[in-house]
């Protein structure tokens, strides 16, 4: 495991939160055997530390990729999910840093070209949300931060990682259910992913020629540190998942295989496409 940090400490009310501190801890692990998806793969996911991050890279380890995980500056949730990744026989990278700057964006493709010499996942995963009740609470600074690292950071790392990407890779977005059904408190996070699935689309026409397939997920509520560490009020919290179809929150290991999907060979003839772990949740596609 190598780890490379470029950020300076934030205040914990910014960050995502520790998946070490999460009690239950969500559930992350592979529910079942690989069978050599991603054999010699160099995947980067965003966000990779924790939550539906971590679940995506130990799934892809599995399957036989070399993983980069980017993240903020969780370093604990970090570093375990590099130990995790190369228990499952992969080799794992870790970079801390602000994916809404342009620059660090560029700093973790380098590291994964001077690493594994290779890119053939991008996994726009990492995100933030801040709840608010009334519009008029959401600041220019909590505005403009969601989008900078909702919607910029995914601009950041594709074009940071186009002069790598050869016909074959894969680009996939992690949108939300809030795109498709709305969410009354997160006004500012469900127009970021409404603009990331936008995004998906018009990138996957933008690409296709290349041979460069892009698609998306859009996950209904999963228990990650996200919600718990400030993502979502105490009375969203106290019910989180209940209003789906299901009765209940998605685990990240229930995500992770839609990744996956999208990474590998079995969806060669898909691009600009979202599927939907939503707990049954009917949404337009």
């Amino acid at each position: 495991m190598t780890k490379t940090k470029t950020v300076s400490k934030m205040q914990e009310a910014e960050l995502p939160g520790l998946e070490a501190e999460l009690d239950p801890k969500p559930e992350w692990q592979p529910r079942y055997p690989g069978s050599g998806r991603l054999d010699r793969k160099v995947a980067i996911v965003t966000g990779g530390d924790s939550g539906i991050g971590r679940a995506v890279a130990v799934l892809f380890a599995r399957e036989g990729a070399n993983v980069v995980i980017s993240y903020l500056e969780e370093d604990e949730d970090a570093q375990a999910t590099a130990e995790m990744v190369e228990e499952e026989g992969g080799k794992a990278v870790i970079i801390a840093g602000d994916i809404g700057e342009r620059d660090h964006c560029r700093e973790v493709i380098d590291l994964a070209i001077r690493k594994f010499g290779q890119i053939d996942i991008l996994v726009n995963n990492a995100g933030e949300q801040h709840p608010d009740k009334d519009i008029t609470d959401i600041s220019d600074k909590q505005l403009k931060r969601t989008f900078q690292t909702n919607v910029y950071g995914m601009f950041y790392m594709v074009q940071a990682a186009m002069p790598h990407l050869k016909p074959g890779a894969a680009i996939i977005n992690c949108t939300s259910v809030t795109m498709y059904k709305g969410a009354d408190e997160l006004l500012d996070y469900s127009a970021t992913k409404g603009a990331i699935t936008a995004f998906t689309r018009s990138l996957s026409q933008n690409l296709v020629e290349k041979g460069i397939r892009v698609n998306g997920v859009a996950p209904g509520p999963i228990w990650t540190p996200l919600n718990p560490f400030g993502g979502a009020s105490e009375e969203k919290l106290e019910h989180f998942g209940e209003s789906t179809p299901m009765g209940r929150p998605g685990q990240p290991n229930e995500v992770a295989p839609c990744f996956l999907f999208l990474a590998c060979e079995d969806s060669s003839y898909m691009s600009g496409q979202v599927l939907h772990p939503n707990g049954g949740v009917i949404v337009g596609s």
